[in-house]
């Protein structure tokens, strides 16, 4: 039996609902990046050392990467307007102790808090979005909608908290969180309809959500301390193998559990595993690619946050026209051509800015890479979000959005690590611009290899569309070859 309370397909509501919660879902991937523009002076006005300002995004990676696949499932047992609405609350309030932390310590421990409200409201929100739009083409549509502001926060962050910065200070990349999060809780109640998986027994599966939590966990740390611990370091590689046990107790515990935490159903489809794949790959090539733009403007060109930010428009919005123009083609074509040509496109980039140079300039050495890179990633979020949701019944709708939201967010976690060992291990050179330039030339190579990879398993994964020849057409078909002599 399911409780579900969905609109119909006439109420215009649901389309203001869908702009609401992909102003949520924009919030939430903005968030995981925006502070990388704002590092250096967060850490001068809270005195981090060069090693602890990076927990100022990992404590948030950490709790979000590592919370997701349960505040999905919470959502779907307690009712997913009413947890959406916690989180929404809860991220507000997060949000509002991170820009007036006083000190290292406040400022850590409110991202972590901050990490936790988003892995509720993401996964929430997606599963909302799913309830809300039957599957087919007007989903589709919904769902490019709703990747093209996940693209366009991941890219977007390099456009706000640049200007945020510069004018207002570093806190306003937290305050920007306290009005929208009261917009979302004052506009949900009238724009959202409740809905939950209606059963006798709410079994939250303590086991399964310990082990997967703790893989999680365990994984996404094990990643974002790699580039100073070392990856074969004894730190990363036990971490790495605790995160395989768990998974593999998870695995165990969900093949036996009359009520688990993630229905194993989801994970035996190729099609689904490896949209997720995808959209991890994908996570990592974009992230990656984001963080070492800002590192290479800033630290190689000079440019200020303001500067780079203002150049780097055109990154967003060709996310967003490529989620738009991809959900068209999905529709037409399947998931797997838009998947690899939006890959492909993202690889290209990354190949190009492979060459950049220690005095490079925007038009001749950013631009031509830029205007491939925003509409490859939206194509492709795109394409792997439908993939990764299409045959997804409601009462799995929440822990699937989880696993889709918790693929991208660490893959972008992983992309991060993989760029700064890349760029550490090749920072050499007389000079110290020189030195930079390779070791970030170095890292555009290393998105280029996750994109190709990512477009790999797309081509291998995916299922081409089947095509359905009409039934009227199968009988003329036959009747044609009976009278064949």
């Amino acid at each position: 039996m399911t409780a579900a309370t969905d609109m119909p397909a006439t109420d215009s509501r649901r389309w203001y609902a869908l702009c609401l919660l992909c102003v949520a879902g924009f919030m939430v991937i903005l968030d995981a990046q925006i502070v990388v523009l704002a590092l250096p002076s967060i850490a001068d006005g809270l005195g981090f050392s060069a090693s602890g300002a990076q927990w100022v995004m990992s404590a948030y990676l950490l709790s979000f990467g590592g919370l997701l696949l349960l505040g999905g499932r919470i959502a779907d047992l307690l009712g997913r307007r009413r947890v959406f609405m916690t989180g929404t609350l809860l991220f507000g309030l997060s949000s509002l102790l991170c820009g007036s932390a006083g000190s290292a310590s406040v400022l850590i421990a409110a991202r972590a808090v901050q990490g936790v409200s988003a892995a509720v409201m993401a996964p929430t929100a997606l599963s909302i979005l799913l309830n809300t739009f039957e599957e087919g083409p007007e989903r589709n549509k919904a769902l490019a909608f709703w990747s093209g502001s996940g693209g366009f926060g991941a890219t977007a962050a390099l456009l706000i908290g640049g200007p945020l910065t510069d004018v207002l200070g570093w806190q306003w990349v937290f305050f920007l969180n306290v009005p929208v999060a009261l917009a979302l809780l004052v506009l949900s109640p009238v724009l959202l309809r409740e809905s939950r998986t209606g059963t006798r027994t709410r079994s939250f599966d303590p086991i399964g959500a310990l082990t997967a939590t703790g893989a999680l966990v365990a994984c996404v740390y094990a990643v974002v301390e790699a580039p100073r611990a070392g990856w074969l370091s004894a730190r990363t590689t036990g971490l790495l193998a605790l995160a395989v046990v768990l998974a593999l107790v998870f695995l165990r515990t969900e093949s036996r559990s009359a009520a688990p935490l993630v229905p194993l159903r989801l994970l035996r489809s190729r099609t689904v595993s490896g949209a997720n794949l995808v959209v991890f790959l994908l996570g990592a090539a974009c992230f990656g690619m984001s963080y070492t733009l800002s590192q290479y403007g800033q630290g190689v060109l000079g440019w200020s946050p303001l500067h780079f930010g203002l150049a780097n428009v055109v990154m967003p919005l060709g996310a967003v026209v490529g989620s738009y123009a991809g959900q068209a083609l999905v529709t037409r074509t399947g998931a797997r051509p838009v998947a690899v040509g939006g890959l492909a496109a993202t690889a290209l980039a990354a190949l190009l800015l492979t060459g950049v140079p220690v005095d490079g300039g925007f038009l001749r050495d950013l631009l031509p890479a830029l205007l491939l890179f925003g509409p490859g990633v939206g194509a492709c979020a795109v394409a792997g979000s439908i993939a990764a949701l299409t045959g997804v019944g409601e009462r799995d709708s929440g822990v699937a959005s989880g696993i889709q939201t918790a693929a991208f967010q660490i893959g972008g976690a992983f992309g991060v690590a993989v760029v700064t060992s890349a760029t550490v291990s090749h920072t050499v050179g007389s000079g110290r611009l020189a030195a930079l330039t390779a070791g970030y030339q170095a890292a555009f190579t290393a998105c280029a290899v996750l994109a190709m990879v990512g477009l790999a398993c797309a081509f291998a994964l995916l299922r081409a569309p089947r095509i359905k020849t009409p039934p009227l057409v199968r009988e003329a078909v036959v009747t044609d070859r009976r009278v064949r002599p």
